[in-house]
């Protein structure tokens, strides 16, 4: 039986030396030595899929120029197989490698509507495989010690949360001309690609830290930036069973912000606020009026001081890419306990069902600002 220690094995469907998130996905794979690219199809375009094979150190023998070659081929030969193409792409290659019998790790969006995300997680239970969705953000230090301090009822009841990720991408001059985003990013399917881009993540970063998905909403979504027919902004005010209330706010014609997701949580005892353009420090405030800055040295944290955490001493601030390295050990500590007991749950990132249901409140989303009116979410384990 293969040891933790021994690297694991990945094929690369997608995610080239031209991709943005697939050489993110690359560098964190490998920051701490516990996975190994041994195969891929890494482009359409065979010079890219070429260099990245030799960038990599893939054998031409396991480089493939269509991605169903790779999964016929691999069977057997990799511990998984890493998802990486745009998100239209997903449902297709994702059913085809979990009929084959792969473990599969994908990039949000899982899907691009409700039903294709009920397909995948019906063919998940049905194959008993192991699979996870990467969401980057809560792999933070910072983010997972928010979640033990909720965990913990340092905040209290958790009644609001005020999460918001603003960016500037359809709006923003480069060098003087309007933007070209990819081809795909510009055309909206039953779910805009603002909401499988950027809501993807509020919504997996509100069940991270309270474990509770929506009963209802209300939204306004539009278009602010150069792409018109293209929605670039929602907001939405969520209720949940608990009581607790959302406030959400997306898009990618807000010019000025770079990336400015920042969440707020509010709850009976105290407050807490954390800023992705400042990862390193928490700020949280108790009832009795105390403000405090919580950062990896902080006397009272349990979560961000472990190891794990801290690749280099705390001053020396981690981010973006060692963020998602976290999330890489998570999914090898995951991946060989399930090559050990076959267990296939998922207990600390998105499985297949959660994101699913993210997918359906992003349709409700879609329904309550078309209809202009509140809208229920029927999701299985609300």
């Amino acid at each position: 039986m293969q040891s933790y220690k021994e690297p694991l094995k990945l094929a690369f469907i997608g995610g080239g030396i031209d991709s943005a998130i697939g050489y993110t996905h690359y560098i964190a794979s490998q920051m701490d030595h516990l996975f190994v690219v041994t195969a891929g199809c890494f482009s359409r375009r065979e010079n890219i899929n070429q260099k990245s094979a030799l960038t990599w150190g893939v054998h031409k023998d396991h480089l493939y120029s269509n991605w169903t070659t790779l999964l016929d081929n691999e069977v057997g030969k990799v511990d998984a197989v890493v998802i990486l193409t745009p998100t239209p792409s997903h449902h297709e290659m994702i059913m085809r490698a979990l009929d084959l019998g792969y473990a599969v790790i994908s990039e949000k969006a899982l899907a691009t509507t409700y039903e294709e995300g009920m397909e995948i997680t019906k063919k998940v239970e049905e194959k008993k495989a192991f699979f996870a969705v990467t969401h980057n953000y809560t792999g933070y230090p910072m983010l997972r010690e928010l979640q033990k301090m909720i965990a913990d009822d340092r905040l209290g009841k958790i009644t609001n949360i005020n999460i918001e990720m603003p960016q500037e991408s359809f709006a923003r001059l480069v060098d003087g001309n309007r933007p070209q985003p990819q081809s795909w990013r510009l055309t909206d399917g039953k779910i805009p690609g603002v909401s499988l881009d950027l809501g993807a993540h509020l919504q997996h970063m509100v069940y991270f830290l309270t474990e509770e998905n929506p009963t209802e909403l209300v939204a306004d979504s539009k278009s602010f930036g150069w792409f018109s027919g293209v929605v670039d902004n929602i907001s939405c005010i969520v209720r949940y069973k608990s009581e607790m209330r959302c406030q959400m706010w997306y898009g990618k014609a807000a010019i000025g912000h770079r990336n400015g997701l920042r969440v707020r949580v509010y709850g009976t005892k105290g407050s807490a606020e954390w800023f992705q353009m400042n990862p390193e420090e928490l700020l949280f405030h108790t009832v009795d009026g105390d403000r405090m800055i919580i950062d990896r040295v902080s006397s009272s944290i349990q979560i961000a001081n472990q190891q794990r955490y801290n690749r280099f001493k705390a001053g020396h601030p981690a981010g973006f890419v060692e963020a998602f390295g976290n999330l890489y050990v998570d999914i090898a500590q995951k991946l060989t306990q399930f090559k050990i007991d076959a267990n296939h749950k998922i207990d600390w990132s998105y499985d297949a069902m959660q994101a699913t249901i993210g997918l359906e409140v992003f349709e409700a989303i879609q329904k309550s600002s078309r209809e202009n009116r509140w809208v229920r979410i029927e999701a299985e384990n609300v």
